[in-house]
């Protein structure tokens, strides 16, 4: 949560890369190794583990929780998609939304997360808030797998400038025994198990003193019983949304769309431009190019060597072009993008030019020549 002010006095150790960047690429891992669809981050700051969190594909949920309001505000225009977005559409879908509140109430847009990150958050709730904190993470939102850090008070006289707590916000720090015990005594309340781990390691020789981020990875023993979970649900929204953005995604049939359509046109224009220039090399007897009919083998060499039938071979008729369907849907992208050649053909209806039988994407030379 306070990253600029702990990296300023940290002078006689200076941790490479810095501190806040060792507990932002932790969670990473974490997230890599666990493949959570569904993550929080509360006391989420400036939304910077958001952001590196918002790259990991298999993420489709984001949320961020902060009692700062102003602080969320002023950097959640970097989880908004960028125009590349939109031109190439993921695979998967992202919601990402930011929600203003505390971590001492209970909210029904905080349920159903998979992982609940909270980054250097609890040594600045008050003591009345510490006391909430347990049931409303562990017993109330009940994810899978809760990660949180906190400074170890035992590693602050190896940082020059620490007179008592690392931040003037903190309200307390603890030692390795006193967050461990706290941490401990939580798991089995919650029926969790906890691993103890952290980062920014201490001096060689000095290793007693443990890590200067200490961490507990809390896992989940058994999945809550949906009474439970619905008996504890409130029957109002406590938190406010500030922000929420949705990414364009493949699996919103408008965006699918249009890249199929772009993807169709993209290749029936490669297939056109081949077969043009090939159909050239035999000059300009108008008689020998209505009786052209384009060899597969030299066109099958410049396209990937595609598996083609009489079906398959694209054609000229008078001023137009045929390009089979058959053929385009046998490119890999457009493979992939449709699932389907009925998927295909119910994409692109209606919004490509297509001959009468609907079998072939058509292009008109002359329009085309007049055009030029």
């Amino acid at each position: 949560m306070d990253k600029n002010f702990q990296e300023e006095f940290t002078q006689i150790i200076k941790f490479q890369p810095p501190l806040y960047k060792q507990r932002y690429q932790f969670v990473k891992d974490l997230v890599e190794k666990y493949k959570p669809k569904k993550v929080a981050d509360l006391g989420c700051a400036d939304c910077s583990l958001l952001w590196m969190l918002k790259f990991c594909s298999c993420i489709e949920v984001l949320a961020g929780l902060d009692i700062c309001a102003n602080v969320m505000k002023e950097k959640m225009h970097t989880l908004s998609p960028l125009p590349i977005d939109y031109l190439q559409p993921s695979e998967r879908s992202l919601t990402v939304t930011l929600h203003h509140g505390s971590v001492a109430h209970k909210d029904p847009c905080m349920l159903g997360f998979d992982l609940v990150t909270c980054i250097e958050l609890i040594e600045h709730l008050e003591e009345s808030e510490l006391k909430k904190f347990p049931e409303v993470v562990f017993g109330f939102m009940a994810p899978s797998m809760v990660v949180i850090s906190t400074p170890n008070s035992e590693f602050n006289p190896l940082l020059s400038r620490v007179m008592l707590y690392r931040h003037p916000d903190h309200k307390f720090e603890w030692s390795q025994a006193q967050f461990q015990s706290w941490a401990l005594e939580t798991a089995r309340c919650y029926n969790y198990s906890v691993e103890f781990t952290g980062v920014g390691h201490p001096p060689t020789g000095m290793e007693k003193v443990g890590f200067c981020t200490q961490i507990g990875v809390f896992v989940r023993k058994c999945p809550p019983t949906g009474e439970s979970v619905q008996s504890e649900k409130p029957t109002e929204a406590v938190y406010k949304t500030v922000f929420k953005a949705v990414y364009p995604s493949l699996k919103d049939e408008k965006y699918l769309q249009n890249a199929v359509i772009s993807e169709v046109i993209f290749t029936a224009q490669i297939i056109k431009h081949r077969l043009m220039s090939k159909r050239d090399e035999y000059g300009d007897d108008p008689e020998r190019k209505s009786k052209f009919q384009p060899s597969m083998d030299c066109f099958s060499d410049c396209l990937g060597k595609l598996p083609v039938e009489k079906n398959m071979e694209p054609f000229v008729s008078g001023n137009e072009v045929h390009i089979p369907l058959i053929t385009i849907f046998s490119f890999p992208k457009v493979n992939q993008l449709c699932g389907t050649f009925e998927k295909l053909c119910k994409l692109i209806a209606g919004k490509v030019t297509l001959s009468c039988d609907g079998s072939a994407v058509m292009f008109n030379i002359e329009h085309e020549n007049e055009e030029n």
